[in-house]
């Protein structure tokens, strides 16, 4: 049972009128004409039990996107239902209009669309909507929540997918650059060609030679079929925020993108997100699905507020890539985790890989360490200047032990760290 602001509003009056006449009987009689009210709409008022309610529309969404979910109701009593209904979506599922009016009558049904605008990543539920079913006079309502569950994963808006044309243009750059001659394993056939003075004789193709009546090398050209792992930190310093958005959802952009782009080099990419245990895993999946299903894993992912454990990471990725590969690191360059955490295993992990890291830098460090002006500005400059030398000095630690590191705002990461990747490839170094 509800009873409604009319009345509230018809209680007040009679209390003006007991006020002015001062009898009991007056006050009785308020009493009695408000309950016997409330009684009559409460008699009169549609079922709520008796409805049936379902859903259906969207079930996933990008953030930032708009989504629509449609839910029917309908009403299988003899009695009209004019009522309110509350739709219990979270408030960062963006609904503009929780609550809606509907007029019900027997044996008919509505629809009503809600539509969506989230503000955050992950998992968008509904469980329930309640239904207040007013009487005819307005002052009480029959009220009850039915189960109508339904969920919306918001997925990463990918926002960097803008650079992936300039970086496949790069891409198609390198594949088209002359035939590479390089030995041994790992190596991909390419043609056949006559010998040229200074070509290595471990080359020459002696069949061909003799079938050719010419000395006869073969070219090779590097592989395409190597392996990305992609590992996402999701500790204590992903909560971090950076504008608007925090280290996490940078951090994953910039992966998407990179994923993207190696899976269109033909390459394998891999993808782990741990901090200290594990959170997602993608593997073992083909070019064309991999980018939903990175989505997929990535969308439910939020910061946990611990200490990573490196040495259990190490551990997953060494599990996960037996053979060499590029390991990028999606983290912090905060000097105490990557010096207490993250250095010690490094060698276990560049003795068998090449590494490269990815940090989501904070623009306003470097807008602190230019200000100045009042006492609180040199402050701000000093705190600055010491957080971008503590940077530079676990940059340097990471370089001496062969780790490549990225930096960038998070609207620069992504398409850095694609440069970093293409210029590992260009150089041979995949």
């Amino acid at each position: 049972m509800a009873l409604s602001r009319r009345l509230a509003l018809l209680a007040l009056l009679g209390a003006l009128v007991v006020a002015l006449t001062g009898s009991i009987w007056t006050v009785l009689a308020v009493n009695a004409v408000l309950l016997i009210g409330v009684a009559a709409d409460l008699v009169l008022a549609g079922s709520v039990r008796s409805l049936r309610l379902s859903r259906s529309g969207d079930t996933a969404v990008r953030l930032g996107e708009p989504a629509d979910v449609t839910l029917r109701i309908s009403n299988p009593g003899t009695r009209r239902v004019r009522a309110v209904l509350r739709d219990a979506w979270p408030p960062s599922a963006g609904v503009a209009r929780p609550r809606t009016s509907v007029d019900l009558p027997p044996g008919e049904r509505r629809v009503i669309t809600t539509e969506l605008l989230p503000t955050r990543r992950g998992d968008r539920i509904a469980e329930r909507v309640t239904v207040r079913s007013l009487g005819p006079m307005g002052l009480a309502a029959r009220q009850g929540s039915h189960s109508a569950p339904w969920r919306v994963r918001v997925l990463p808006p990918f926002t960097s997918r803008k650079h992936l044309p300039s970086k496949l243009a790069r891409l198609r750059d390198l594949d088209g650059r002359t035939a590479v001659l390089v030995r041994g394993q790992g190596t991909e056939f390419d043609s056949l060609r006559e010998y040229v003075p200074g070509d290595d004789v471990r080359s020459i193709d002696w069949r061909a030679t003799a079938r050719a009546g010419d000395v006869v090398v073969r070219t090779w050209r590097p592989e395409r079929d190597r392996r990305v792992l992609l590992v996402l930190d999701t500790g204590r310093t992903s909560a971090g925020r950076v504008g608007d958005a925090p280290r996490l959802d940078a951090a994953m952009d910039a992966a998407l993108l990179l994923a993207a782009l190696a899976a269109r080099a033909g390459d394998r990419v891999d993808f782990i997100a741990h901090d200290r245990v594990l959170r997602a895993a993608v593997s073992g999946t083909s070019a064309t699905e991999l980018l939903p299903a990175l989505v997929q894993a990535m969308a439910p992912l939020e910061p946990q507020l611990v200490e990573p454990d490196w040495e259990a990471i190490a551990a997953e990725i060494l599990r996960r890539a037996p053979h060499r590969c590029l390991v990028v690191l999606l983290t912090a360059l905060d000097p105490a985790p990557v010096e207490h955490g993250l250095l010690p295993v490094l060698p276990r992990l560049t003795r068998k890989h090449r590494v490269l890291l990815a940090s989501v830098a904070d623009p306003r460090i470097a807008e602190m360490a230019a200000s100045r002006g009042d006492a609180e500005a040199v402050y701000d400059a000093a705190a600055g200047a010491r957080a971008g030398l503590d940077r530079r000095r676990v940059t340097a630690a990471l370089g001496r032990t062969g780790v490549t590191v990225v930096e960038g705002s998070p609207d620069d990461l992504p398409p850095r760290l694609a440069d970093g990747y293409l210029a590992l490839k260009a150089a041979g170094l995949l």
